[in-house]
């Protein structure tokens, strides 16, 4: 097995994201929250997730501050995941992945589940990059300015 290289001490901010969230499984985890999972075993029957691998990221996800544990809601001796405000801020994240999915990797009448506004029941509008007087961007409007010594390359 190959050795992860940590991108923590790199000076790029997408670099450190994915040195905390950037494996799939910690990805479907935090979707799952989303959609109501909380307790070990619901997520890892979503998932159908080994129990060595979804213990090993839940452990990583809360050192990380995407969640905390706390009693069971229902009063019973289970603990429970409940996403932080961090892990809370990821939401944008799994909206961007789930309409990318949407946009190029179903056919145009395969089936698929539906982001929807719940007051409404209406699908929710695509995500845009905006400026900061509201324009709508896209990747070429942009540029990154980098820090003097910041460097986007894994520290060893």
């Amino acid at each position: 097995m190959v050795k992860r290289v940590s991108l923590w001490n790199a000076g790029c901010p997408v670099a450190r994201a994915l040195d905390v969230i950037g494996d799939w499984w910690s990805l479907l985890i935090i979707r799952d929250a989303f959609d109501g999972a909380c307790r070990f075993g619901e997520f890892q029957t979503g998932l159908g997730i080994g129990k060595g691998v979804l213990a090993s990221r839940l452990r990583d996800l809360v050192k990380r501050g995407i969640f905390v544990t706390a009693p069971a809601s229902d009063g019973t001796a289970y603990r429970e995941y409940v996403l932080t405000t961090k892990g809370q801020e990821l939401f944008p994240v799994i909206v961007a992945l789930r309409q990318w999915g949407e946009g190029h990797l179903f056919a145009a009448n395969e089936e698929r589940s539906h982001l929807v506004d719940r007051q409404d029941g209406e699908k929710i509008a695509r995500l845009e990059v905006r400026s900061a007087d509201g324009r709508s961007l896209a990747w070429d409007d942009t540029e990154v300015r980098h820090a003097p010594d910041a460097k986007c390359q894994p520290s060893a």
